[in-house]
This record gives structure tokens, sequence and C-alpha cells, in this order.
């Protein structure tokens, strides 16, 4: 197959072409109530070629390698249609190497029936707790090889194995309805989703005490979020501004997104990278053959960097981080996170919570979105804080407000940094891509809090 690959990519009026052929399989389950709603296993096979001339982009994808280089011939013909300027595209090295897949107990080895009965395990803990009235328990595996050239010299083989879990509860009475959650993934690790038994049991008992649970009066308080909501948090509303194609494309991101920009408190780091082993981001090239990096976003509360796939550094006059990816082979590359999270501080739980007269613990979440650099989240979960002391459990929050100026109200940093590896990033229509984000707790003053 390579001789194939590499003939096919000889001989064209083209400034760059590459090809990624790919070879997956995997897994779904599906309950919801006490009905299995879906499983079965897949296979899939394809790939795709992307030609770059004068600035424009052909992109052709396939199921079978016949007739391979009249696929690039096609590509490049789209893109001599529409390219008509200068390409920009940052050089990076020819690399030959071969990737396994990073694995324990891998998830392709484990019987069908032994994850069936898994799932029934933890779907009958959930309809078995009193006020809980329905369930959805979802679970997916997928182990896939890619075979990546490009017209440089470049030719990587990469194996990869990803698992995700979803477990959510829901409770009813007199038309009221509470819901809670919980999303794990894992790296080529099944062992990740078994022994989760009293994790789901909390879960579907907390959907049945949110019921019970007061509101909130709505209004600025000083809350602490766990490693979960701050790690989605940092994802959502920071990350995405983050991702160079939004920059360069969009006039009001080129000047909120300055680099040496004061975004928050010495104390403040953020750091995105594949190059973070052993996460469900991890990998060590990205999809355009560039080495997977370690990258500073924020340091020390200053915006000193963002994520590039080889075009958008070209463009900016920057660095490629190795953040191109593509949900598979129908899709192109496009500027994506990976791991992405607040570095650690010094400061303890306990230090966190000190001096908190009346404040919100909120951790886990449900849902959220983002407008710019505005932003509205809800937490899966919420307690008050009084005299330093996490308390009641009250009725799920909203979070909500300017994103540069929350960031400079983060006053205080735990040291318990945790990654949350369940869920995938929605971007371009290619949803879900894994991704892990994280962060220690954090504290927040001045934090719009909306309730009763």
């Amino acid at each position: 197959m390579r001789d194939e690959i590499e003939q096919a990519l000889k001989g064209h009026r083209a400034e760059y072409i590459e090809i990624r052929w790919e070879e997956s399989e995997g897994t779904r389950l599906q309950y919801r109530g006490r009905e299995r709603e879906s499983v079965g296993r897949s296979t899939a096979r394809g790939g795709n070629v992307r030609a770059l001339v004068k600035g424009g982009w052909g992109f052709v994808c396939f199921n079978e390698m016949k007739d391979l280089r009249g696929k690039v011939v096609e590509a490049v013909r789209q893109a001599r249609l529409v390219g008509s300027e200068q390409s920009h595209f940052a050089p990076v090295p020819p690399i030959e190497d071969a990737v396994p897949p990073t694995i324990n107990k891998d998830p392709i080895a484990v019987p069908l029936a032994d994850k069936v009965r898994l799932l029934e395990e933890y779907n009958g803990i959930i309809l078995g707790t009193p006020g809980v009235q329905s369930s959805l328990v979802t679970y997916g595996d997928g182990r896939r090889k890619v075979l990546f050239a490009n017209s440089e010299g470049s030719f990587i083989e990469q194996g990869r194995a990803d698992i995700s879990l979803r477990v959510s509860a829901t409770a009813r009475k007199d038309g009221d309805v509470q819901q809670a959650g919980l999303s794990l993934g894992a790296l080529g690790d099944f062992g990740a989703m078994e022994g989760l038994h009293e994790q789901v049991k909390s879960l579907a008992q907390t959907a049945a005490d949110l019921l019970k649970a007061p509101r909130i009066p709505g209004g600025e308080y000083t809350v602490v979020l766990d490693p979960v909501l701050a790690g989605v948090f940092i994802h959502e509303a920071f990350g995405h501004l983050s991702e160079a194609d939004h920059v360069y494309e969009n006039e009001r991101l080129k000047e909120i997104m300055v680099l040496g920009r004061r975004f928050g408190q010495r104390h403040f780091n953020v750091v995105d990278g594949a190059a973070v082993p052993g996460l469900r981001g991890s990998y060590k090239y990205d999809e355009e053959g560039t080495p997977a990096t370690k990258t500073d976003l924020i340091r020390e509360g200053v915006l000193v960097g963002r994520l590039h796939s080889r075009e958008t550094a070209a463009r900016m006059g920057e660095t490629p981080t190795g953040n191109a990816r593509a949900l598979d082979w129908r899709f192109p590359p496009i500027v994506r996170m990976t791991n992405t999270y607040i570095e650690p501080g010094a400061a303890t739980l306990d230090d966190l919570l000190e001096g908190i007269e009346d404040g919100v613990y909120v951790s886990n979440w449900y849902g959220g979105q983002t407008s710019m650099e505005m932003f509205t989240f809800a937490s899966g979960e919420s307690r008050r804080i009084r005299h330093g002391r996490i308390e009641e459990l009250v009725r799920p929050v909203q979070l909500s407000g300017n994103l540069f100026t929350t960031l400079q109200n983060i006053d205080a940093i735990g040291n318990d940094l945790d990654m949350n590896q369940g869920g995938g990033c929605g971007k371009g229509m290619q949803v879900p891509l894994p991704v892990s984000n994280g962060s220690p707790h954090i504290r927040i003053r001045r934090c719009l809090v909306g309730g009763k």
C-alpha cells in the first residue's frame, strides 16, 4: 500500500498534497430506561486526498483505494478552481514513523456480552433508586489505524483506541424533573469503565435528592468550582477562542486575542497539548503529520500562545502546534483542542473555602453556551458554602458572565488538578472529537449566579 500511495503523490502541479487512509472498528450500546435501545459492532474503512494550489484547497474522500492517482488528480483540479492567492503553509520536516495504540485493557478484546452485563448492572442501580423514573446509559468504543503520507516525504502509521461512557438518571415528582449524570472516557483502557457502581449509585441518589433541594436567590456570589466544571469552563469559554482559525477569520477576535494581553492574575496558567501522555486528546502526530506539542496559552495571567494548524501558523507568522485534527476520514483537518487545562496552584480546598461566609460550591456540569467572550454554564450539582464549609444541597445553578472579567476574578487556584475525559468536542460538524479538559478547584469572586 505504501508504494501505491507514494506513486499517487508524484507528478502533480500542486504546492502540497496529502493522503490519509483509515481502518476502524467499534462497539456502541445504549439503554434508555429498561429498554436496550441499541447494540452493535461496526467496521469502516475510507480515505481522503487534500491538495493545496494558490491558497485553494481541494478535498476528495473515498471508500476504496482503487484509482488512487485519479482521486489525487481530482483534488488538485478542485484546488485550482478555487485557488487565486498566495498559499500559506508552515514548513514541517518530513517524518517516517509507526505509532502503536496506547492499550491497557483493550476494549475490542472484551466480549460484547461482558459489556452488556456491565451496563445492565449500572442501569439497574439507577432504576432501583427510589424517586428515579428513567435512565440513559450510553457506551462507545473504537479502534482505528490511520496511514498518512504527503508530497513532502512524510509517511506515518498511527493507531488509537478510545472509550467513552455516559450515565444519567432522571427523577420526577409532581411535574418536577431533576437530572444527574456522569461522563467518563479513556484512551485504550476498558478498565476505566469498570467498578463504577458506587459512583452510579451516588449520581442516581443525587437526582432524587434534588427534588427536595431548595433554590438559592440569584445574585453575585463567591463560587468554588470543582475540577470537572472548571475544566469544562476553560475548554468551552476560553479554549475555542484560542483556536487560530477562529482568530484570523474574525476581526473582533483579532482585537481581543492579542498576544501579550493580560487576562488573569499571576497565578493563572492555561495549557493545551496532545504531548501530555495517556489522555483522550493525546497523540504523537496530528492529521497533518505535525508532532504534538504542549502549548502555553496563558502564562502568569498573560496570553502567550494559541493553537495552530500548518495553514493558520503560516498566516499568522507563528509556529505549528500540532492541533490540526479530523473526526475521521470523511473530514479535512481543522484546528482543534486536545488536552486543555488550568495548571495547579498551591492552595488546598480548605484554603479556597476559608473566609467564604455565604457562597456556592458548584460541581459537574449539565450544559452551557458561549458567544464570543460571554458564557453561561449550568452546574450538575450545587451546594451552599457557609462560614468556610460546604453545606446543604441546592438546585443546580447557572453561572454567567464575561469571560475576561471572570478570569481576572479567579483569585485562588487549588493544588488538586484532575482531568475530565468524558464527552467530546464539537466544531465544524465534526463531533464528538475525543478531548480531555481539567483543572484543580478554583475560586471566583463576584460571579453572577442564576437562582430564584
